[in-house]
């Protein structure tokens, strides 16, 4: 591994690593510039006396920004106006060419009814402190639905963090609980898994291997959904619409990331992502959020071919980074079938298992 020097304008962090993963780490998220002086990261053996030691903390703090950084509200309002249109929040045109995407800053203003000063200075970064009442305003302006007002209001700092426990508990490998363990062997026509913190996957049943691979054969820390999606070509065929289920994973991972931005485990798991996956840093600058709940998928299986199952999440409510998955196929239909067809395909497969 080099040791490479990342310059902000005058200012100079070290770290070590290949320089792919450091072009990624600096120029994924970018560092605020100073004007005239953009950041760039080159090798520290090439800085004249540039033999000082890497600081991990630094490299640590860089890619907790990458996660969740004061960045995050201004770049979140401005996507989200960038989505709308006038017509959109019930604002006439003149009919002329428009040189921004979407709303202009101070026809959010006007749907917010607040000034737009105020929020010019917002999406700055010039405000400290924004109040509840104000990003209330914001999100029925830009129409925002429950979890994106949520997100707005972590990343804005007036919502505490719903994980109590985070502090104590991030560092500890969690462990499936027992309530969990027995509903997920009892799920035994129904692919089923429970999923952990930065959706790594803690045990399935004998069906879920089935329909989406063996998670026995997978290194614990490879056991995680959103890395397989980005990372493992199979599930590029496996998912009919792999550009949704690949968009659901990076906004699901950037909700947890508001929630638990010191998470470890969370850092690496992004940091992966954003290492080796040119489709991960796209979905990750959309800023996109979402909270993994209920749904359908339709899968393309390479034994049964087309099916198209339900999902339903359930969240244990003093334990919420870990949950239960179980999908489902309609009753009487071919998905049913086909599932059927699945699990007697695979029946000398082992039931389930855990992660180690």
């Amino acid at each position: 591994m080099r040791r490479y020097a990342c310059t902000r304008g005058e200012e100079v962090i070290t770290t070590t690593g290949s320089s792919a993963f450091v072009a990624a780490l600096f120029s994924f998220h970018p560092l605020p510039r100073t004007a005239g002086k953009p950041s760039t990261a080159v090798p520290l053996d090439q800085i004249q006396g540039g033999t000082g030691r890497p600081r991990h903390e630094q490299y640590v703090k860089r890619l907790n920004q990458l996660m969740s950084s004061p960045t995050d509200l201004r770049e979140f309002l401005r996507a989200r106006r960038s989505r709308l249109a006038p017509e959109d929040i019930g604002l006439s045109t003149d009919g002329g060419i428009r040189r921004v995407a979407g709303l202009r800053r101070e026809e959010v203003a006007q749907a917010a009814a607040i000034s737009v000063d105020y929020y010019t200075r917002m999406e700055q970064g010039r405000v400290s402190a924004v109040s509840a009442e104000i990003l209330d305003s914001l999100a029925r302006a830009l129409r925002l639905d429950d979890e994106e007002t949520r997100h707005l209001h972590r990343i804005a700092g007036t919502t505490p963090h719903s994980g109590h426990r985070q502090s104590a508990d991030r560092h500890q490998k969690q462990t499936v609980r027992p309530t969990l363990r027995n509903m997920l062997d009892s799920l035994i026509g129904h692919p089923a898994l429970v999923m952990g913190r930065a959706m790594s996957v803690l045990a399935w049943n004998r069906a879920a291997a089935a329909l989406l691979g063996d998670f026995g054969d997978l290194r614990p820390a490879d056991r995680n959904i959103a890395k397989m999606a980005f990372l493992d070509r199979n599930s590029r065929d496996l998912y009919a619409n792999w550009k949704e289920h690949a968009r659901e994973n990076a906004a699901c991972l950037r909700m947890e990331a508001a929630r638990y931005p010191e998470d470890p485990l969370l850092t690496s798991v992004i940091g992966e992502l954003a290492v080796k996956s040119p489709e991960f840093r796209s979905l990750w600058a959309d800023h996109r959020v979402r909270d993994k709940t209920s749904g359908a998928k339709a899968f393309h299986h390479p034994i049964v071919g087309d099916l198209r199952l339900s999902h339903e999440t359930l969240r244990v409510v003093d334990d919420p980074r870990q949950t239960l998955v179980v999908y489902s196929a309609a009753s009487g239909s071919s998905s049913a079938d086909a599932l059927r067809l699945l699990l007697d395909w695979t029946s000398d497969s082992p039931h389930d298992a855990v992660s180690s």
